[in-house]
């Protein structure tokens, strides 16, 4: 089955596009297309425009029945927005395209709006507009711009042999908060938010690394970067194969959950978890051994672990407690490519 990636190379061919970073700004103001988190725009007042934009539709991101409304439009935006930390830039506006049923434009539509105003003001954005019609179901796609110094932005494709590879936060609190959500409706899920919000919180109402993402850019101490919304097995591949390279991580060292006593009886596993479950939005990045002293300085170091490094080569390889590497294939999530344990993330 055809997947992702496949489909965006489609559709560039067939559109008259901008594809990829260019060392020489184009005639229309492009300096990176298609191809990585975001796009980036050259402006004649001396700074470059970051744009990306995203969907977030019901049945497929998030059910009705077990997310809260003022939750679909809290993380709705944060998704989007997402792209523009792992470029390094400073978010500034967006564009809503709203569609919904007409059930859903009374006390679900104020609640979705409050969670998405709650984010605006958190990272200080500006709605400039957009558009809203009538749907069998709710279908959100927002477009976000963002600012940042002319030539700073971090694209998936500069890291090189040598450089370390970083995480932050710990990763699969999302796909465990997904886990719990699906076992409850969304009446039933109420009492809980107050009581465990802590397990809940990285899939409902995720925080994304804005501020760490601009000094990594600022200070250029990243070669690479993007942020984590498909799984780390996926997206360092997507960020290897984007700068022609390989890497070597070790299991140890990968930072992940622990699933309280009360829930195992899943029978989740969180190291998978922390490789494919994706949804967590922290950043991945890699930093050249000579600048990595520099990190201390960084707000936020205290949660980046150093988790591998990239090699030579195009292999992605997963070196266990034993000792012994074994490759490490893309296994979060893809629209395309059948179910995902993130089906409705």
């Amino acid at each position: 089955m055809i997947g992702e990636d496949e489909l965006i190379k489609r559709i560039a061919r067939a559109i008259p596009s901008e594809i990829g970073q260019r060392r020489i700004v184009s005639r229309s103001g492009v300096r990176l297309g298609i191809g990585d988190d975001a796009a980036v725009l050259a402006l004649a007042s001396g700074s470059d425009w970051v744009l990306s934009c995203d969907a977030f539709l019901e049945g497929v991101h998030f059910l009705a029945k077990h997310h809260p409304p003022d939750s679909v439009g809290f993380k709705s935006l944060v998704r989007a927005t997402s792209d523009l930390a792992a470029m390094g830039a400073t978010p500034r506006f967006f564009v809503l395209t709203l569609a919904l049923p007409v059930d859903r434009t009374g006390a679900w539509l104020d609640a979705f709006l409050r969670g998405m105003g709650r984010t605006a003001r958190q990272l200080k954005m500006r709605l400039l507009g957009g558009d809203m019609s009538r749907f069998p179901f709710v279908s959100i796609n927002i477009t976000v711009l963002g600012e940042i110094a002319p030539g700073l932005a971090v694209t998936r494709a500069g890291a090189q042999p040598g450089d370390i590879l970083y995480v932050t936060g710990r990763l699969g609190r999302a796909q465990l908060g997904l886990e719990l959500v699906k076992n409850w409706s969304f009446s039933e899920l109420k009492g809980r938010l107050t009581r465990q919000n802590g397990l809940f919180r990285q899939h409902l109402y995720p925080q994304i690394r804005v501020q760490l993402g601009a000094w990594l850019a600022q200070h250029r101490v990243a070669s690479a970067m993007m942020d984590i919304s498909d799984g780390l097995s996926t997206d360092l591949s997507r960020l290897c194969v984007a700068s022609g390279v390989g890497a070597r991580l070790w299991a140890e060292r990968i930072p992940r959950i622990e699933i309280p006593a009360q829930f195992r009886k899943l029978r989740l596993d969180p190291l998978q978890m922390a490789l494919n479950g994706g949804d967590d939005y922290e950043l991945l990045f890699t930093v050249p051994r000579g600048r990595a002293k520099l990190l201390r300085k960084a707000p936020q170091f205290s949660d980046m672990t150093a988790i591998g490094e990239i090699e030579r080569g195009k292999r992605i390889l997963l070196v266990g407690t034993d000792g012994r590497a074994k490759p490490l294939k893309p296994g979060g999530w893809d629209s395309f490519r059948g179910k995902s344990s993130r089906d409705a993330r």
